[in-house]
């Protein structure tokens, strides 16, 4: 697959620190939680928030390495969604494997349901999670790429 004359080697090297950003503030919410820290703090350590601010940092990459175009950021947007998203239903799973309730279905951080399993919710972050995810966040990147284009020129390569 190439997005613009970029392969997905290329992207996944691009966004290799950011997938470790996102990582982190999955674990760091899982751990707050986990040590009985406020849930106002736990709420501050968002992953879609993360999520969000690695997409922006993605888009700025792209502008700045001429790494390519609105295309990639769609790319890119996908890809981190995705990747967000995954860890996301692993920690929902672990709590179902395990048997104990974790940051990702407790009834303050989820949408509780009446199947034992998380079912519903497990397919709504892989559905409704990942699309309207990364339909935001391509809106989002290909706005700043836009404007990133219009006030801030490449500066020539020498």
């Amino acid at each position: 697959m190439k997005v613009c004359g970029r392969s997905l080697r290329d992207h996944l090297r691009l966004l290799a620190p950011l997938f470790a950003l996102i990582a982190v503030v999955w674990a760091l919410r899982w751990i707050l939680d986990e040590a009985g820290f406020p849930h106002g703090l736990v709420r501050a350590f968002s992953v879609t928030g993360a999520t969000s601010f690695a997409i922006l940092i993605a888009v700025w990459l792209i502008h700045r390495r001429g790494f390519g175009s609105y295309p990639n950021v769609v790319a890119v947007s996908l890809l981190l969604v995705v990747f967000s998203q995954v860890l996301i239903v692993l920690a929902i799973l672990f709590s179902v494997i395990g048997e104990n309730e974790n940051v990702f279905t407790e009834p303050e951080f989820s949408i509780v349901g009446d199947d034992p399993y998380h079912v519903r919710h497990i397919i709504g972050h892989l559905t409704f999670g990942i699309g309207a995810g990364m339909l935001f966040g391509a809106a989002m990147g290909c706005l700043m790429l836009w404007l990133l284009r219009m006030l801030v020129p490449i500066q020539a390569r020498q």
